[in-house]
């Protein structure tokens, strides 16, 4: 495993982001290098202008390979938008005889027969996530393997994705010369990089604020209960203060960066920021007060459409762990506070700290990295870990399988599965296709 290096790519709103990483010695994650790019063909999480998403993530990668003296060839990418749909569907089988126990096999026959679903026009699945199986009407079963029974059925959490946002993602990928190895959910790959399994279980909801959109994901009892996307982020804030202030875009995000609250009450009166006028135009003098203003105006719009889902989803009352707010939106000034404050719910900010060891890459410890981090650390867990986290491998446009050694070299199928044998004493999941890691 300390051999294997994986690559994590974030293709998000406002910036593109490649990770490497490799285990240490400690079993911690190093990252050994790193580059970023402005995002320019995307919007609102989804990929509108392939050769303009192809060019950043080309130069996002050269930068990565250039910091780790690394060739990557294949990736973790990660996919999020408004087009991002969830819902619960009730499935079943039932076995030729009763006498043996349930295995493996049919768990995951069960499993791939929810990719079978029928979905909307247009869309396709990416997840499909169990949550409690019963067997022969005994309900709320966590692990029916090595059970006795005859009818398995289980309830799982389907996420689907609109069909052309996995194809553009997909084509920007592979005409900057990368083979993707696994598309994951980019909530459920932040959740890997800052929650406890503690906090899974005792039920929490994670928020990941981009630039374009804010993922929302709920865990209670170990398992994911609810996910869902508003269609709002850090950008819309940024387009609030060039607005509300009639300065340039440039200038109003770095207002909202270095001066930027979204609690104006904890905000000093009759502090001034001068902004440079345009061309033989006196410069402009804007009141951090009132950019707090606008600022919490917006914030308060999003908690509040957070807490809806949080409420929609029924675990409102379950969330023992609060909220946990990561992305580069936790990092505004006040935001925590503002969650507890209108939701009622304890709120931390997540930083992707329990995971990384140590690295020169220091600056990836931030919360606006946490999609990033998770990402690469998906690629590092075994089957089992995964189906604990419920990221099973997705079937996107003939892309199966999670990255086991991105980068320069790969381990064979072969290897790879004799160790995986050994840690499952033998036990047989056939759900995955040789060749494909």
């Amino acid at each position: 495993m300390n051999d294997k290096i994986i690559v994590g790519l974030d293709i998000g709103t406002t910036k593109i982001c490649a990770i490497v990483g490799r285990l240490d010695n400690f079993g911690k994650l190093e990252i050994i290098g790193m580059g970023k790019a402005e995002s320019q063909g995307v919007k609102d999480g989804v990929v509108s202008n392939i050769s303009k998403t192809t060019v950043s993530i080309t130069e996002a990668i050269a930068e990565a390979e250039k910091t780790s003296g690394i060739e990557i060839r294949v990736v973790n990418v990660g996919i999020a938008g408004k087009h991002i749909r969830s819902y619960l569907h009730r499935g079943s089988i039932t076995r030729s005889r009763n006498d043996d126990e349930i295995t493996i096999e049919d768990v995951n026959r069960l499993t791939n027969d929810m990719y079978r679903t029928v979905t909307t026009p247009g869309s396709e699945i990416i997840h499909v996530m169990p949550q409690h199986y019963t067997v022969d009407y005994e309900e709320n079963i966590k692990d029916p393997v090595g059970m006795a029974g005859v009818k398995l059925e289980a309830d799982f959490h389907i996420i689907t994705a609109q069909t052309n946002a996995v194809k553009n993602i997909k084509r920007a990928v592979e005409r900057a010369g990368l083979q993707i190895e696994n598309i994951i959910l980019e909530p459920l790959a932040s959740s890997l990089a800052v929650l406890s399994e503690e906090e899974k279980e005792a039920g929490i909801a994670i928020v990941d604020i981009g630039g374009g959109t804010t993922d929302i994901a709920i865990f209670h009892d170990g398992i994911i209960r609810h996910t869902a996307v508003i269609p709002f982020g850090g950008e819309i804030i940024t387009s609030d203060i060039k607005q509300g202030c009639s300065v340039l875009e440039s200038q109003a995000e770095q207002l909202k960066v270095f001066f930027g609250s979204s609690l104006p009450a904890a905000t000093p009166e009759n502090v001034m920021v001068s902004i440079p006028g345009l061309r033989d135009r006196p410069a402009k003098e804007i009141s951090v007060k009132n950019l707090a203003r606008i600022i919490e105006a917006r914030v308060e719009e999003i908690v509040e459409m957070v807490y809806l889902e949080i409420v929609r989803s029924g675990y409102a009352n379950k969330l023992a762990g609060g909220i946990v707010l990561t992305g580069g939106g936790a990092m505004l000034q006040g935001i925590r506070e503002l969650f507890s404050l209108k939701t009622g719910l304890d709120t931390r900010i997540g930083y992707p700290n329990e995971h990384l060891g140590k690295s020169k890459h220091e600056n990836v410890k931030s919360p606006m990295f946490a999609t990033s981090v998770g990402l690469v650390l998906a690629g590092f867990m075994t089957i089992d870990e995964r189906e604990d986290n419920y990221l099973k491998s997705p079937k996107i446009s003939g892309v199966e399988g999670y990255s086991y050694g991105s980068g320069s070299s790969r381990p064979s199928a072969s290897s790879f599965f004799r160790d995986i044998l050994q840690k499952t004493k033998d036990l047989l999941i056939d759900d995955f296709d040789d060749g494909k890691y």
